[in-house]
């Protein structure tokens, strides 16, 4: 049923489907395995994007279901919610989270979002809204860490306007005109600034 997805947002997000994959034996991907994977699918890597959905929409229908508490609608929720994957995964590349931690945070806001729209988020316990997956082990701790530092070398690579841009938007949360208007550029070259930046910035995290 999960694989619903992929024919259903195959015309929405431009992924091309691989039905051989949905028969091959699961194969354990790690922590950095995926986050690597992410930053290929921010550059619109689709046999990337396979496997990305492929090893992580177990958990995030997990997620969905949770809160929903509805298995058909879980399933619907979920194709909504690789499609975000699809259309933010350039917003990994700079996040200070885990792979996993990212994506189940993406499944746990729009499964909420789908609840406050029927007015329902009243009746689903606190901790249910506050504890959407497991803690970390150690060893995904230590392999986040390591992540982060080498976001952070990255972005010391490049020129200190520009790091300080891709933190301001992916970050930070602000908007690339208040970024334009903050270095007092033009916003088509903001947005040329960030484009260019991301590219350099996924080079080195895939070096």
């Amino acid at each position: 049923m999960l694989w619903q997805f992929s024919e259903s947002c195959a015309i929405k997000c431009g992924v091309s489907t691989n039905s051989s994959s949905r028969d091959r034996p699961d194969l354990l991907l790690t922590p950095d395995d995926i986050s690597k994977l992410l930053a290929r699918v921010a550059l619109h890597d689709r046999a990337a994007f396979d496997l990305v959905y492929e090893h992580t929409s177990a958990k995030l229908f997990g997620v969905a279901l949770r809160l929903l508490r509805d298995r058909a609608e879980a399933e619907d929720a979920l194709q909504e919610i690789y499609l975000k994957v699809w259309q933010r995964a350039d917003h990994y590349a700079v996040s200070r989270a885990s792979a996993i931690s990212w994506l189940v945070a993406i499944a746990r806001n729009h499964a909420i979002d789908r609840l406050r729209a029927r007015n329902e988020t009243e009746e689903i316990d606190d901790d249910v809204l506050s504890v959407p997956e497991q803690g970390p082990t150690p060893e995904a701790n230590a392999i986040a860490g390591s992540e982060r530092a080498r976001v952070e070398d990255c972005l010391g690579q490049l020129e200190n306007d520009r790091a300080d841009a891709i933190r301001g938007a992916y970050l930070d949360g602000y908007s690339y005109q208040e970024l334009a208007d903050r270095f007092s550029i033009p916003l088509n070259t903001m947005r040329t600034w960030l484009r260019r930046s991301l590219t350099k910035l996924r080079e080195c995290l895939e070096g």
